[in-house]
């Protein structure tokens, strides 16, 4: 009993506070500050690339949750014609899987602060749901980087993407931009026309993070297949920072559960 109760009053006290400054320094990955610039956002540039083909090159750049430049080359299979695209000026494009995984590992933090500097812990069941609370979170949270959004050929056709390149991008071209754990991904998908002679067997494909060469869609009263893909992409360095951060706090959540859970197995258990 006095065990339990030291384990209430001291232990789970360190761990949250152990808990906060992991989540703390996760949350600063996220934001990045520029130093001395009254907390400005840096700006960082990453090259895009692949092993076995140089189909497509690029450079990206990245402000905290928003690519605000990219920079993109692509040789063209059937003539090898180079094509160059940039993002217009004026536009920025929004990574929301940061911005939700951010905000995730903030509701984290604001449920292990959000107590007095004085609370005791009562009984073992309130540590335990406290935990799941901050255990669901950090789940989003790192759900939001390793598992991109499915999507489907038409929705990537119609997202605002398509419209902050210049030039514009030709119709048989589709772009699309996500992270994938501590990558930031380009996939660029190559289309032909279907012509309505076309004795293919025409099957309009599902939504997926990445579609294969032979994926069939309708956009705009046109039929297309994906003729080529070409997929790239760069490491992020405070991303893989973030992932890590996650995995030791969810450790952490986990053994102070398993600790109280010991103690509440022996006290509904024990002889009376």
């Amino acid at each position: 009993e006095e065990e339990f109760k030291w384990l209430l009053q001291e232990e789970v006290h360190a761990v949250l506070k152990q808990l906060q400054d992991i989540l703390k320094e996760a949350s600063h990955r996220f934001a990045l500050p520029a130093s001395g610039s009254g907390g400005a956002i840096k700006q960082e540039n990453f090259v895009l690339s692949t092993s076995g083909t140089d189909q497509v090159k690029g450079v990206l750049t990245l402000q905290g949750d928003a690519l605000c430049q990219a920079d993109v080359n692509l040789k063209m299979p059937r003539n090898n014609q180079l094509l160059h695209f940039a993002f217009r000026e004026d536009k920025q494009w929004k990574l929301q899987q940061i911005q939700d995984a951010r905000n995730h590992v903030n509701q984290a933090i604001y449920l292990l602060m959000n107590r007095s500097v004085n609370y005791q812990f009562r009984t073992g069941s309130e540590v335990l749901k406290l935990m799941d609370a901050v255990m669901l979170q950090l789940s989003r949270a790192r759900n939001r980087l390793t598992t991109p959004a499915t999507l489907t050929l038409p929705e990537i056709a119609s997202s605002g993407l398509a419209k902050m390149f210049t030039p514009a991008l030709p119709p048989d071209i589709l772009v699309n931009f996500y992270i994938n754990l501590n990558k930031l991904c380009l996939t660029v998908y190559q289309l032909h026309v279907l012509q309505p002679s076309t004795t293919k067997n025409f099957k309009p494909a599902g939504g997926s993070i990445l579609h294969n060469p032979g994926a069939m869609f309708e956009f705009g009263n046109q039929r297309y297949e994906v003729s080529h893909v070409h997929k790239v992409e760069c490491v992020v360095p405070w991303l893989n920072d973030a992932l890590v951060f996650f995995t030791v706090s969810l450790q952490l959540c986990q053994q102070l559960k398993d600790k109280i859970s010991v103690f509440s197995s022996y006290w509904n258990y024990r002889p009376y």
